[in-house]
């Protein structure tokens, strides 16, 4: 029987562990994992009576497999309430509910007039390259107001981005298509929406944010137990080689051959562990960008607030001149996260605009946190349960020119069959892209194994 390693004890390395054991349990399968716990960036905390999420918070349910693998661990997701839907974008120094339909949105006070006739030219726009920034995309087809107001602070709560800097391509590649197909975005809706009869259709991604009742941990907590003892935590590989048609895994510990390797860990990590086997792979994969994120949790008895958190949560444009990206609040969209009179905040606060604040200690970074968040949410005192959670390296960036990166990844990796690339480094930096790619590469692996 084959030996498998699998490099990498995140959502996207436990997830192929173990389908592929789940399948064949005869399978001779070892998970790496440098940390002393499982999860990678899915990681929940219980602290004084809160829910905090370190990481990511949940996924969107409108991808079958990860609700397919849930139902496989028999965990009940949970999805999150009507609050969710009601979310708040911060527009001249107050905070202002994102339209909800073509109608609110004509008497919102987001865009002016100007903006908003602006929209209209977008029929007529000119189709763009194939790669440009979203920067770029956004203001030939929307106009400089709805990027500075709308995609902007879009861009900083999903990837902690620069539209300036991200490849509308590779971050939001279906909208990119509906251009290159119907040639204008409210075309492609107005025929999305006829073909699909009553459906309410969007460019933008649909689906219920969906979690856990304890936390986003609860999936990777579950993949890891049924991995049992087949997961080594604590154990960071140093390197990886080939020789004669067969892999070693180096650890501080030993070395162990594999038929068959999985780099589930993030970019940085592998390409510092292929830098001898292969140099010009490891480069492409250090080119890939990770910006310092801090997440600030912010605990408050209800009274404490003159904000009714009534939503989502709100998000932050550049033109603000913030330097928080946004704050969810965690306790109106899922239960148990904040316990009687209490309610939780989660405020992320760094990303790509704002590099210098990897370098600010934590007590700098909950204050900026807590003055920005006290005039907008009537804060009345300091909070009664406080923890700033940092990530050095948090969300992959995809940066012009990144689909070149995965051609040049994929002509190299011809070279080692039976070594595998995977996580959020490159086609999707969600959960339900992370569990996507791991079925692919489970039924691939399963595949050669039964040639």
């Amino acid at each position: 029987m084959k030996k498998i390693s699998v490099v990498g004890g995140g959502i996207s390395g436990l997830t192929i562990a173990y389908l592929l054991l789940n399948k064949m349990p005869e399978l001779d399968v070892t998970v790496y994992e440098a940390d002393n716990r499982p999860g990678g960036k899915i990681w929940t905390e219980q602290a004084d009576g809160y829910l905090c999420e370190r990481g990511a918070n949940g996924f969107l349910d409108n991808k079958p497999m990860t609700l397919e693998l849930c139902k496989s661990l028999g965990i009940e997701p949970v999805r999150s309430n009507e609050n969710s839907k009601k979310r708040f974008i911060l527009s001249g120094g107050k905070l202002n509910a994102l339209p909800e339909s073509p109608l609110s949105f004509i008497k919102s006070d987001l865009l002016s007039w100007g903006g908003k006739i602006r929209l209209i030219g977008e029929l007529i726009a000119p189709k763009g390259p194939d790669d440009e920034t979203v920067a770029a995309f956004i203001t030939r087809r929307l106009g400089k107001e709805a990027l500075e107001k709308l995609i902007d602070p879009m861009c900083s709560g999903i990837y902690a981005g620069d539209p300036y800097n991200m490849s509308m391509k590779s971050c939001f590649p279906r909208i990119k298509e509906l251009e290159q197909e119907y040639g204008s975005l409210i075309k492609a809706l107005i025929q999305i929406k006829k073909q699909r009869k009553n459906e309410n259709v969007s460019a933008a991604p649909a689906g219920n944010l969906t979690s856990f009742y304890d936390g986003a941990q609860t999936i990777t907590d579950a993949l890891a137990q049924k991995i049992g003892e087949r997961l080594r935590l604590g154990v960071p590989v140093q390197g990886i080689s080939m020789e004669n048609g067969r892999y070693q895994v180096h650890t501080a510990n030993d070395t162990e051959n594999a038929d068959i390797v999985v780099m589930a860990s993030p970019a940085y990590a592998s390409s510092g562990m292929m830098k001898d086997m292969d140099t010009e792979l490891s480069k492409i994969l250090s080119d890939i960008p990770y910006p310092h994120v801090s997440v600030v949790c912010f605990g408050y008895k209800k009274e404490h607030l003159t904000h009714g958190l009534n939503g989502f949560g709100f998000l932050v444009p550049s033109i603000e001149k913030r330097r928080i990206l946004g704050t969810l609040w965690d306790s109106s969209i899922f239960p148990n996260r904040a316990s009687g009179e209490t309610v939780l905040l989660r405020t992320m606060i760094g990303g790509a605009k704002h590099p210098e604040m990897k370098d600010y200690d934590d007590n700098k970074i909950s204050d900026i946190a807590f003055e920005e968040l006290r005039p907008l949410l009537g804060l009345k005192k300091d909070p009664d349960m406080l923890r700033v959670y940092r990530w050095e390296k948090a969300i992959p960036q995809y940066i012009p020119g990144h689909i070149d990166k995965l051609k040049m990844i994929d002509e190299h990796m011809k070279k080692y069959p039976g070594l595998y690339l995977t996580g959020n480094a490159y086609k999707g930096i969600g959960i339900n892209d992370c569990v996507m790619s791991g079925y692919r590469i489970a039924d691939e692996i399963l595949d050669s194994i039964q040639e």
